[in-house]
């Protein structure tokens, strides 16, 4: 019986392997941006990674940064409403790293607390006294190291952030 000829279009295909998918894609990337993806990912862009005033800055600790950085003098906020307020729901852990590894001396941290109001420092340690002494000179009232009607201060907070512009 003779051989039945397979057209040149279904002919079996070589198998490409990962290694060889890998090094198409990581060329294809490198290639240059045309003019409109180029467009894209610069326009909009400030210097701090930020994309405008409304979208959040790029990096979940640059976000985060800039949630404490909006919280004005006189109001405190608790480590996971920072998260939430920086678009990172139930990551109030990651708020108190960041500022842990903190080296930033503009940066208002003591403005952070706990979900039920304290400071988070031990009550005889020297960042107690600190973060007390910054939350006092600020006007917040901190009675045996806990802020009072916290929730009330982070809806006063709230309200003010987001109202609209007094004329």
């Amino acid at each position: 019986m003779p051989k039945a000829s397979v057209p040149a279009s279904h002919a079996a295909k070589p198998l490409e392997s990962k290694a060889a998918r890998k090094v198409a894609a990581k060329t294809a990337a490198a290639r240059p941006a045309g003019p409109r993806r180029a467009a894209k990912t610069t326009a909009g862009n400030t210097a701090d990674g930020a994309r405008g005033s409304k979208t959040a800055a790029k990096t979940p600790r640059a976000r985060i940064l800039a949630a404490i950085r909006a919280i004005p003098a006189g109001s405190v906020a608790g480590y996971g409403v920072v998260a939430r307020r920086a678009g990172l729901p139930g990551r109030a852990r990651m708020v108190a790293r960041i500022l842990s590894e903190n080296e930033d001396r503009g940066l208002p941290w003591h403005r952070v607390l706990r979900s039920d109001g304290r400071i988070a420092f031990p009550p005889d340690s020297a960042g107690h006294a600190e973060q007390t002494q910054r939350l006092r000179a600020e006007g917040v009232a901190v009675d045996n190291g806990r802020v009072r009607d916290l929730r009330k201060a982070e809806a006063d907070l709230d309200a003010m952030v987001w109202a609209p512009p007094r004329k």
